[in-house]
């Protein structure tokens, strides 16, 4: 039997970075141990959640600074209530913090091949975007139906991709070696949409999902950097573990 850390070594994979409202704490614990372990995927799927840490890697920033970035974020840094035009939030703000990190980086400038998912209101599925400006797709992929009003992009209407396409798997190709950090939903609204079923794991695909993460909100941000910290130590022993079958 091999480890997971002896598997993710053999050959370059996929890191899938699934959807989880405020999962990007997490999710950037985990990109934060992976590179420390000197396990760097050649590739990255990020959706809602998924999308903006993995966005953010992938566009340059190191995890240090990805975590100064999370560790020091308020509520009034993305809180801009206004009329109720499909959700309770602008998303002005939002943008306006994307553009000060990334700016107006293309996915072609990434240091790592990155896709992010988002749903499609007019055509009614997930999408894949892997082209043109970085930022509209990482906030089209975040937008919380209900929360954030939709954003309109290439003549049609988009919204969080965790909607249709919760973990990436529209963006993976057959036989893909792949490491899915998979966030289970534990939100209301989710009982509204079609189920989605933990993806399975098999040879050419691990599926990873951390154990006690606390519940991060807008109103329990100081939770953000315990569910950080959780996941690094919980993929740090992980690694090691034997892979099942």
């Amino acid at each position: 039997m091999i480890t997971h850390r002896e598997w993710l070594g053999e050959r370059p994979f996929t890191l899938v970075l699934s959807a989880g409202f405020f999962g990007f704490f997490a999710h950037t614990g985990v990109l934060t141990a992976l590179e420390a372990a000197g396990l760097r995927p050649r590739r990255v799927v990020g959706i809602s959640a998924g999308a903006l840490a993995g966005g953010l890697w992938s566009a340059g920033l190191d995890v240090s600074e990805i975590t100064d970035e999370l560790v020091g974020l308020r509520r009034g840094d993305f809180w801009d209530p206004g009329l109720p035009l499909g959700g309770l939030l602008r998303g002005d703000k939002f943008a306006a913090k994307l553009a000060s990190l990334i700016g107006e980086r293309t996915f072609a400038e990434c240091r790592t091949p990155f896709a992010a998912i988002i749903h499609d209101l007019v055509r009614r599925r997930p999408e894949v975007i892997e082209s043109g400006r970085l930022a509209p797709a990482i906030q089209a992929s975040c937008t919380v139906p209900l929360m954030f009003r939709p954003r309109l992009e290439r003549r049609s209407i988009w919204v969080d991709g965790g909607v249709s396409d919760r973990y990436g798997l529209r963006a993976l190709a057959p036989g893909e070696r792949t490491l899915i950090h998979a966030l289970p939903s534990r939100s209301a609204h989710s009982r509204l949409l079609p189920p989605q079923p933990l993806p399975r794991a098999d040879g050419q695909r691990q599926v990873m999902v951390i154990p006690g993460l606390p519940r991060v909100t807008p109103f329990r941000l100081p939770e953000g950097q315990v569910a950080l910290a959780t996941a690094y130590a919980h993929v740090r022993g992980w690694l090691d573990q034997p892979i099942d079958g």
